[in-house]
């Protein structure tokens, strides 16, 4: 199976431009369930992540005593309870896992989306919810986008003794289970099971916490805006990667933090835009 890279040729030709008589319900409606009493930074992040990104409309679901941190931090998102998963009609997108915990009240939500025809991206808690519980896979009948880091792959898939072997079960999973992978490291890898993708962006100022919230709450924002699973992983794993790369121009590798990586997403897509006029 032939390795493609995600490079600017690559994005050219998935990147859509924003159309100038549009409005926030063109840019879709995307929910984020994350964070918890102790980790609500997961949240902010991920937010903040995906409104950058574009995304008309943007509600997170988390515990009702840090509605004040969201509005605080971020003003523009719309907080929801778990309420929310009786009527999804109104969101066009799911992103769920950041900072959520691993306990039985997360796990309802990983359950409730069984009747759901949204596409989903499942990133850290919700992955180790999903192998921790034995989650079966065939009640997930609509789309969805895996994004672990080799520790959280291992954990839904087994123990593996190399990045090489990770990328060759990743490709079998993602066939077998109709979805695509992100797996995240250096030059992160994307399959569909069909197609294999490399990435060309980013720089290990990445390798923090953080970075994988910000690029859940990317793909989410993506997918909510009309993109396939496959274009909005490239798109969000390409535009995360330039973001942080020029984040280098103000921080070094040590000293970037991913809250300057989400500032520089505007950058990244005004790069974008000015190699496509």
């Amino acid at each position: 199976m032939e390795l493609l890279k995600i490079d600017l040729n690559c994005i050219k030709n998935t990147y859509k431009k924003r159309p100038c008589d549009s409005n926030k319900g063109t840019h879709g409606h995307a929910l984020l369930i994350a964070g918890s009493s102790n980790k609500m930074g997961a949240a902010i992040i991920a937010s903040k992540a995906c409104l950058r990104s574009g995304v008309g409309l943007l509600t997170v679901a988390f515990y009702p005593e840090n509605k004040s941190v969201l509005f605080n931090s971020i003003p523009e998102a719309m907080y929801a309870n778990s309420c929310v998963m009786n009527d999804l009609s109104p969101y066009q997108a799911i992103g769920i896992g950041p900072g959520i915990g691993v306990d039985e009240i997360s796990l309802q939500y990983i359950y409730q989306l069984y009747e759901n025809k949204l596409p989903v991206v499942f990133d850290a808690d919700a992955l180790n919810l999903i192998a921790n519980y034995k989650i079966d896979w065939n009640n997930f009948n609509f789309p969805f986008v895996l994004t672990p880091h080799p520790k959280e792959f291992d954990r839904l898939f087994g123990e593996h003794d190399s990045e090489s072997e990770r990328r060759s079960i990743a490709i079998q999973k993602a066939a077998a289970l109709n979805c695509v992978i992100v797996l995240k490291g250096h030059k992160t890898f994307i399959t569909d099971g069909i197609h294999t993708f490399e990435n060309t962006t980013g720089n290990s100022g990445l390798a923090k916490g953080g970075s994988g919230d910000a690029l859940t709450g990317m793909i989410t924002s993506f997918l909510a805006q009309g993109y396939t699973t496959l274009e909005a992983t490239k798109l969000g794993v390409y535009l995360h990667g330039l973001a942080a790369d020029i984040t280098l121009e103000t921080q070094s590798e040590e000293s970037m933090l991913i809250t300057d990586v989400i500032e520089n997403i505007g950058l990244a897509f005004k790069h974008l835009n000015s190699k496509i006029q």
